[in-house]
């Protein structure tokens, strides 16, 4: 699957959808493929303040433990809470249903730094 051309990614294979001052993050279609079937996640309460690239919470599947990582800056003023229970929805639907948190941005400056749908591709190439 390609990355969607609308969001933007990070290295550690995060993705953003903004709008506005508001990112909403989760974890890319390559990223739950490599996990496996995702058992249980430790996601942030609202309010969290989070700097760039600080770990935020983690992703248990039946293979790894992964740690998230915020791509941006920002307070975290939602989290997906229903997915703490289904996390299956990470498996199915890492774009949409299974988003992660929403983090309002302190820093959009920080948005440049990130990999488009392109760039994102490249690196997964390069990986293999």
């Amino acid at each position: 699957m390609s990355a969607p051309s609308d969001l933007k990614y990070s290295s550690s294979h995060e993705w953003l959808r903004v709008d506005g001052d508001i990112a909403t993050v989760g974890i890319t279609d390559h990223a739950q493929a490599e996990l496996g079937d995702i058992v249980y996640l430790e996601l942030p309460e609202p309010g969290r303040i989070l700097a760039k690239e600080e770990m935020f919470g983690t992703v248990e599947s039946v293979k790894a433990v992964s740690d998230l990582y915020s791509p941006v800056s920002g307070e975290v003023i939602e989290t997906n809470t229903s997915i703490t229970d289904t996390t299956e929805v990470v498996n199915q639907d890492p774009y949409e249903g299974g988003w992660m948190v929403k983090i309002k941005l302190s820093n959009s400056a920080e948005l440049e730094g990130l990999l488009d749908a392109a760039d994102y591709d490249k690196l997964l190439e390069s990986a293999h």
